[in-house]
């Protein structure tokens, strides 16, 4: 695989996963962006190994604690920054910490997402797999399977609400697992 290809898979996941914890897209786009500078300047290693996924998001887990570790202990940010937004930064602090590196294999990860699919009733699930894995839109699916639009958005309120406690361990991971289950 050459870089750019690399590149193109994985940036705007590995975006998406930092936002979740540093909040800002900004710092969560410096963040991702650093890391893959570093990782164009080691490619050939990169390639070499067995579990990219799991390097590249421990190395923007780490990137990101450290980000929320300078902004939690940072007078001068603690001071501009309202109680509301440090306690948000603290949870999702707490949360990288205790990721456990195991459950980034993606082929576990998938299967989890699986079978949390699998417990949807089943039109909930339907909706749910056209809207997020198949990218349809949600009128779209109502006049193909015709339904109320207002039908389609309560069973995906319904979905992610069941999703959502079926996975709340693997929160910080759900984003990208529903993306991968587009790949497959």
């Amino acid at each position: 695989m050459i870089f750019k290809e690399f590149y193109v898979v994985w940036y705007s996941r590995m975006k998406n996963f930092a936002r979740e914890y540093v909040i800002l897209e900004d710092d969560a786009e410096d963040i991702v962006q650093d890391i893959f500078m570093e990782l164009y300047e080691k490619f050939d290693v990169l390639n070499t190994m067995n579990n990219t996924t799991a390097y590249i998001f421990t190395a923007v887990k780490n990137r990101c604690i450290d980000y929320l570790r300078r902004k939690i202990i940072s007078r001068e940010s603690a001071e501009r920054i309202r109680e509301e937004y440090l306690l948000t930064l603290r949870m999702k602090f707490d949360s990288l910490e205790i990721l456990d590196d195991d459950l980034l294999e993606k082929e576990d990860l998938e299967e989890i997402i699986k079978k949390a699919l699998d417990k949807l009733p089943e039109r909930c699930r339907l909706i749910f797999i056209k809207h997020k894995v198949e990218g349809m839109k949600l009128k779209e699916i109502a006049e193909e399977l015709q339904l109320s639009p207002k039908t389609i958005e309560n069973q995906m309120t319904i979905a992610y609400k069941k999703l959502q406690e079926e996975l709340k361990e693997y929160y910080p991971l759900l984003t990208f697992c529903i993306t991968s289950l587009a790949e497959v």
